[in-house]
């Protein structure tokens, strides 16, 4: 990619940002309308569970064939394809007649996201080279994932109580019609001077992990053990056979010697927990809200302000700490934010006050809104810029992969607790395993937050860097040290 001005950057940035904004809207947006949609499409638990999932679950089965393939075509020429088709995905979404075609345009809208996110942070990535410059870049990153948090449940309850829950994809057009022009206007086209040919039997065997697994979490609660073991069988054969598979391979799709660094297999873990706990934290509060205390889409999303809010102030904070101080602070604040968070409600049930439920969803926008920022750098810091796209992707797959495991961990637990109850009669009980559940992702983001960001974590950074590439990574991860 050629040198920009710093004002052309700044713009790179902006556009890069507004693939985000729209991608993470989508989620937030929908989850405030999910009561709705249950009611008009007559969906089950198990419904609404498909509406979130289907959309993560393709993106995370993509992410990272987006990004391998971004880096050896070209990553503009990718990224304007996904906001073509993301954009499309979700014209087709407003129009959906029943449940069945609104899962399926889901997915249409999942393959234009792949190939957004983790093309849009190559992009970034290849464009700020300088490591405080980019971490800065990266907080901004992060802050536009509180951005669509905070705007998301107020703009998503206005636009179901006004227009209905149709309009809510109806915010994608314009937004992704002005990146797709800004993109073919500002955005210079690059690629890696070497990047990886393509692995389909990796792709085929990450469909069928996470597709299987998927699907038998979500089905547990309501289908028999014929119907489900068969698809717990096939993702347990695709996780034997990508370990066995993938290191065998010159050019894998996931070169597994990344995990070898401490610090990349620690963003991995954070940010699959980190998004669990997001997932199944936003599931289970809309519900409760709209479902049990009877308000409607606009005052639920107002509810959701006091998580938000945090969210969106903290994440440039988080850029700025990562910046000066390195990832360590900002994910011990996170975990003890998420965990204490979780746990006031699965303890102490702070649903039950206005107050108590107030401050716990303040503690978890603080919690996420740290998280980002250090996992984002974590993952790309250590890595050669020209495999960038493939290490940016497996952070993107991470989190994709645990707000789905969240949603489906945590939605099947409820559902097998309300049973044929009402959600009112039922949902206090049947959502307490579900807070636990969420507390134990917040711990395990301290915890791996405190383990993988010390000394020894840098030695095997350093190890890992000097295997992978002798000289360029070797130099990325020394400067990351000295900034």
């Amino acid at each position: 990619m050629p040198e920009l001005n710093p004002r052309r950057r700044m713009l790179v940035l902006a556009i890069c940002c507004m693939s985000l904004l729209i991608v993470s809207l989508d989620n937030t947006i929908l989850n405030v309308a999910l009561p709705s949609i249950q009611r008009e499409l007559d969906a089950s638990t198990a419904g609404l569970q498909w509406t979130i999932d289907a959309y993560t679950l393709v993106l995370a089965s993509l992410l990272m064939l987006a990004g391998s393939t971004a880096d050896r075509i070209g990553r503009k020429r990718v990224f304007m394809a996904g906001l073509v088709v993301f954009t499309l995905g979700s014209a087709l979404c407003s129009v959906a007649p029943n449940l069945e075609a609104l899962v399926a345009f889901r997915m249409v809208q999942a393959v234009g996201g792949s190939m957004l996110n983790p093309v849009a942070m190559s992009i970034i990535t290849n464009t700020f080279t300088e490591p405080r410059e980019r971490a800065r870049a990266i907080g901004a990153w992060a802050a536009v994932a509180g951005i669509s948090m905070a705007a998301g449940p107020l703009v998503g309850g206005l636009l179901v109580e006004s227009v209905g829950w149709r309009s809510i994809f109806w915010v994608n057009l314009p937004v992704g019609l002005a990146a797709l022009l800004l993109t073919l206007r500002y955005i210079p086209e690059s690629r890696a001077e070497k990047a990886r040919r393509p692995d389909p039997v990796g792709q085929i065997l990450v469909i069928a992990l996470f597709g299987s697994a998927t699907y038998a979490i979500i089905e547990a609660p309501h289908g028999s053990a014929a119907s489900v073991l068969p698809f717990a069988v096939v993702a347990l054969a695709a996780l034997i056979g990508l370990l066995r598979y993938e290191p065998r391979r010159a050019e894998p799709l996931i070169d597994l010697r990344f995990f070898r660094s401490a610090p990349f297999s620690g963003a991995t873990v954070i940010a699959i927990s980190a998004c669990a706990a997001l997932g199944g934290f936003l599931f289970l509060s809309t519900l409760y809200l709209q479902n049990v205390r009877g308000l409607d889409a606009l005052h639920a999303g107002l509810w959701m302000l006091p998580m938000a809010g945090p969210a969106l102030l903290c994440a440039p904070l988080s850029g700025r700490l990562v910046a000066n101080r390195g990832p360590r602070l900002p994910l011990l604040i996170a975990g003890v934010g998420m965990t204490c968070s979780s746990l006031m409600f699965a303890v102490f049930d702070a649903e039950t006050s206005d107050v108590t439920m107030f401050l716990a969803y303040m503690l978890f926008g603080i919690g996420f809104g740290f998280v980002n920022a250090p996992v984002t750098n974590t993952a790309v810091a250590g890595m050669p810029r020209a495999q960038a796209g493939v290490a940016a992707a497996v952070a993107s797959t991470s989190r994709q992969l645990g707000q789905t495991l969240g949603v489906a961990v945590v939605g099947a637990v409820l559902a097998a607790g309300v049973g044929a109850a009402s959600y009112k009669d039922a949902f206090a009980t049947a959502a307490a395993p579900g807070w636990w559940i969420l507390t134990g992702c917040g711990f395990a983001v301290l915890v791996f937050g405190a383990v993988t960001s010390g000394r020894w974590a840098q030695g095997t950074a350093e190890r890992t860097a000097e295997m992978l590439s002798p000289v360029e990574v070797r130099q990325t991860v020394g400067a990351a040290e000295h900034r």
